[in-house]
């Protein structure tokens, strides 16, 4: 019995130093300003969220169908600067595994890349261009390219930032291609502060705390000596940490300056407020204080892909997936304007079609960002923001007026009763195909001002098209492909590649020829 004791007292003691040692900030950390540093359990490798078996979650996906224009004239929808799934599905297919439908937002592939539209000379912060093509896959139909191009702000223009880093240190963040490669990642951005920012540090797993208050930014070894001593373990309560970080926020709050969280996670909150609604609901919340919301998701097995996009869409915000260095330098240091700094929000297109010139029309992508109607011109309804620098694509299928030989499936429906079809007006005896409308608002505005632009039908081949065309045609095809998409058409892997092999342009940091090996990658898998 007495060897028992000791055998038992033993365990009981070396669990204790254990718990001390993998808590989420380490023993020799200083004190917190905010809550106690003493907030964090440490679970077993085995009984981590998502440890051993997967649980990623994705939202479900209904692709776009083709409309009637006679019926259906005009698309509206909020504008998407998101690059998540494109470097998502990166990774699926660097293990050689095709990724799951749903985790394929297409309009986030064509986001990934930066296309070459005029820079804005106005007053207004973005431009709106169009360019019409033959359709590769369907060559029946027409391609609408629309493209926007928020002005530019060198190193030297960007304003004062206050950011806060609200990192995750719950046990789900212990593999290597998370904790760590966020440490990785975030120190890529320290090292572009200058001592005109402020940088604060928040951590959340069983509750949340402050490991760094606001600090100059030309204070990078504090900064970073914070950032090393981060450890994981413990369960996940993201609300109480996004509560905490938005508070700090807004109290080193600086007017005219880049307010804004940073929260780096593989979105397993499964503490305190844990449900998509109250996280959400939450968000909208804090968002009106003006501090706005960059999302960070990190690994895989767990990652709550769905509720990070949330998150962010609602935070006026944008949202990537880091899967390597390489990416966290290209959204952290080659980006970092556009990522951080917003130049307008609540941005929206609404595309009005003639139906003399236009059968039928279909979205590529932008599923989960569509707007009613009525919405366009409701200045109290959120939509997306674009950031310094950004280019926003949106791809239209179109199936011409008097077309031979569409596949597309148009779902009819019975004569009214009540009304008759609309009236054709002069207008549509042009050579207009279609209207582009934009909204959008200034960072700190509420109301909005209007861009407005008409395009014409012209069907050249796809090989006369631009370099921004071709290129964002290869890449929509290729989202089509994995997603097993219904409107692929004739759509191949090898279609794909000639498009984007005569597109590469000027690819200075060579996205572009790193989407030709991704679309080798693919073969194995499709």
């Amino acid at each position: 019995m007495k060897t028992r004791s000791v055998w038992i007292a033993a365990v009981l003691f070396v669990a204790g130093v254990g718990s001390l040692v993998a808590c989420g900030v380490r023993r020799d950390m200083a004190p917190m300003a905010y809550p106690s540093a003493q907030y964090l359990a440490t679970p077993d490798a085995q009984e981590r969220p998502g440890a051993g078996f997967n649980t990623e979650a994705y939202d479900r996906i209904v692709e776009n169908p083709f409309l009637a224009a006679a019926e259906n004239p005009l698309s509206t929808f909020a504008i998407d600067v998101d690059t998540a799934s494109y470097s998502n599905a990166r990774r699926f297919l660097s293990q050689g595994q095709r990724p799951p439908p749903d985790a394929v937002r297409i309009e986030e592939f064509i986001n990934n890349f930066r296309y070459e539209y005029p820079e804005p000379q106005g007053q207004a912060p973005f431009t709106v261009t169009a360019e019409t093509t033959r359709c590769p896959w369907a060559p029946e139909h027409v391609l609408v390219q629309i493209g926007l191009r928020a002005k530019s702000i060198n190193q030297e223009g960007i304003p004062p930032r206050n950011l806060v880093f609200l990192i995750d240190v719950s046990g789900s963040m212990a593999d290597p291609n998370k904790l760590p490669l966020l440490k990785s990642a975030l120190r890529l951005l320290v090292e572009q502060l200058t001592e005109r920012d402020r940088l604060a540090m928040v951590v959340y797993a069983g509750s949340s705390g402050l490991v760094l208050p606001p600090t100059p930014g030309d204070r990078k070894g504090t900064i970073i000596e914070s950032l090393d001593r981060l450890e994981a373990g413990g369960s996940t309560n993201g609300g109480e940490g996004i509560q905490l970080a938005y508070r700090v926020a807004r109290e080193s709050f600086v007017q005219g300056g880049v307010n804004r969280v940073v929260l780096a996670t593989d979105g397993d909150f499964n503490v305190g407020v844990t449900s998509q609604g109250e996280l959400t609901r939450l968000i909208e919340k804090e968002r009106e204080s003006g501090v706005f919301l960059t999302v960070l998701g990190f690994g895989m097995g767990n990652l709550k892909d769905s509720t990070m996009e949330k998150l962010a869409d609602l935070g006026n915000g944008n949202y990537a997936y880091i899967d390597s260095l390489s990416e966290a330098r290209k959204v952290l240091v080659h980006e970092a304007a556009g990522t951080l700094v917003t130049v307008a929000k609540d941005v929206k297109l609404q595309v009005e079609f003639n139906p003399a010139r236009v059968r039928a029309w279909r979205l590529i992508g932008y599923e989960n960002r569509l707007l009613r109607a009525e919405d366009f011109n409701n200045d109290k309804k959120d939509a997306g923001e674009m950031g310094a620098g950004h280019t926003v694509t949106a791809i239209y299928e179109i199936v011409p007026a008097g077309a031979q030989g569409s596949q597309a499936a148009l779902a009819g429906v019975d004569p009214l009763r009540y009304q008759t079809p609309r009236q054709a007006t002069p207008e549509s005896g042009s050579d207009e195909l279609l209207t582009v409308k934009a909204r959008y608002k200034d960072p700190a505005g509420e109301t909005s001002r209007l861009l407005t632009q008409t395009v014409s039908a012209e069907e050249r081949d796809i090989r006369q098209a631009s370099d921004n065309l071709r290129f964002a045609a290869a890449v929509a095809a290729f989202g089509m492909l994995l997603r097993g998409s219904e409107h692929k058409g004739n759509a191949t892997l090898d279609l794909v590649r000639e498009l984007a092999q005569s597109a590469l342009g000027r690819d200075p940091n060579g996205y572009r020829a790193e989407f030709l090996e991704l679309v080798e990658k693919a073969k194995g898998v499709l």
